[in-house]
């Protein structure tokens, strides 16, 4: 039986003496991912992180405890923690998997005054700088609700702390590693995922889909060299409209609906999920997002918007190619312009198919004989969880009513965590616990990126919990 305030104080304190420190040090070292840093290994910021993750590990109290830094060829390093089975004397013990990623987003600009991607700043209960959230805290808050535990003496499963450094390009490393270490992962019959998002910062959230993403870009060329403008303009048509008339075979401009190639049926379930979380956050769907003066979504159902970002599949246009900064900008038709697309798909959708029906729709019949082509960088599937188990249920309720003193709540996520569905193929009948700390105007990737201080130490209590009640259910 787990000693809730002794639990509560001794993970409160942890985070204060221990964890907080280290996470500023973790914020300040600029390990971009791969796909953002092609020349990480020579630029040795990844190697540093999970250096400090793995010394701050080796000085934790921790019984049955092991862990190594596994640097496979050319790919980022992974840091893998076991912990032995506390309290149960069978053969064969069942196994919980913690998963994490330490690798970051890129810098971004909009950065408030006093405030940097590499520079940890704690402000109203916040830690401000990139990585903290997503995911830096999850090593930390995962052998902390071990540890914490294990000082009360509370019986806990096998668990084994995966992180990984390959995450935010796609963890395209990471298949390689799970084969290389699946007799030391072994059979997992609970994956508690620490880098997924809360809808508010005053209960447990639950992570019940993710949605796939597809990446790619589209090029479209009509000369070969840039034209003055007056001299070519009514004869040559413009690149530009050329790729807008092109998107619009995908994406109709007034509603923002997207091909049917990249559409699927909402299950029922999750329709009802969406309407229960609008009840619990109303206005915060839209006010979590920092709009100019006077915009907004319209006069829409929080219900349907939160369906929109989880189930339904959006476009952005995240870069543009082809085109000199607005100061440098001559009078010029320029030859051609790139874009930089992403979609996020539907948790059931194969992004593969998806992404080769896209090709052909954006490449046949090109206008004006233009050459067009779309590239597809990466497709990564989504991710729909299996019903939980009773305990595992009832387990989360209780915890999210003993730390945050409010019932738990489930909701979709509209993110992609490529290692969800690579588990879930792999273990069919493996139980699934995804929560993070990316709430409202936390804004991961983006400007202002912060952890939410208390909510990590309440969370942490959580797992805690989840991981004594699962050692009673396996």
């Amino acid at each position: 039986m787990i000693d809730q305030q002794q639990l509560t104080q001794f993970i409160h304190m942890t985070w204060d003496d221990s964890i907080l420190p280290t996470l500023h040090e973790y914020i300040r070292i600029p390990n971009k991912s791969p796909h953002f840093d092609a020349d990480w290994a020579v630029h040795g910021h990844m190697e540093a992180a999970a250096q400090l993750l793995f010394d701050w590990a080796s000085n934790r109290h921790l019984q049955g405890f092991s862990q190594e830094i596994i640097r496979l060829p050319g790919r980022t390093p992974l840091l893998l923690c076991e912990i032995e089975a506390q309290g149960n004397d069978a053969q064969d013990p069942p196994t919980i998997l913690l998963y994490g990623h330490y690798d970051k987003q890129p810098e971004f600009s909009g950065w408030e005054p006093g405030l940097a991607p590499w520079t940890p700043v704690e402000r109203d209960g916040k830690l401000y700088g990139r990585g903290g959230a997503d995911d830096g805290y999850a090593l930390f808050g995962s052998l902390i609700a071990i540890e914490a535990l294990q000082r009360q003496g509370v019986a806990h499963p096998r668990c084994v702390v995966l992180i990984e450094g390959c995450e935010e390009s796609g963890s395209y490393d990471l298949p390689f590693y799970v084969e290389h270490l699946s007799h030391r992962i072994g059979d997992p019959k609970l994956v508690i995922c620490l880098d997924a998002e809360c809808g508010n910062y005053d209960q447990l959230w639950v992570t019940s889909s993710l949605r796939g993403m597809m990446m790619g870009t589209l090029s479209v060329e009509i000369l070969s060299e840039g034209q003055h403008s007056g001299g070519a303009g009514g004869i040559v048509p413009s690149s530009f409209r050329i790729l807008r008339q092109i998107l619009e075979r995908i994406e109709n401009a007034d509603t923002g609906e997207l091909h049917s190639a990249l559409q699927t049926a909402i299950p029922h379930k999750i329709a009802n999920d969406a309407q229960h979380v609008a009840q619990v956050l109303g206005r915060q769907v839209i006010d979590r997002f920092p709009w100019v003066e006077g915009a907004g979504p319209g006069d829409v159902d929080p219900a349907d918007l939160i369906l929109a970002n989880t189930w339904q599949p959006t476009l952005a246009t995240v870069g543009l190619g082809g085109a000199p900064a607005i100061a440098d900008a001559g009078n010029t038709l320029r030859p051609g312009t790139q874009v930089k697309l992403v979609f996020r798909l539907p948790p059931t959708l194969n992004a593969q198919d998806a992404g080769n029906e896209i090709t052909r729709v954006l490449e046949s019949d090109a206008p004006y004989g233009a050459h067009v082509s779309f590239e597809v960088d990466g497709a990564q599937d989504g991710w729909h969880a299996p019903e939980p188990a009773p305990w595992l249920s009832q387990s989360l309720q209780q915890a999210s009513q003993h730390y945050f003193d409010k019932p738990a709540m489930y909701m979709g996520c509209g993110g992609t965590i490529p290692f969800m569905k690579m588990l879930g193929d792999a273990y069919p009948a493996t139980q699934f616990f995804v929560t993070g700390l990316l709430g409202p105007k936390s804004n991961a990737h983006g400007p202002n990126e912060f952890l939410h201080i208390e909510t990590g130490k309440r969370l942490t209590c959580c797992v805690a919990s989840v991981l004594a009640d699962a050692h009673a259910a396996l």
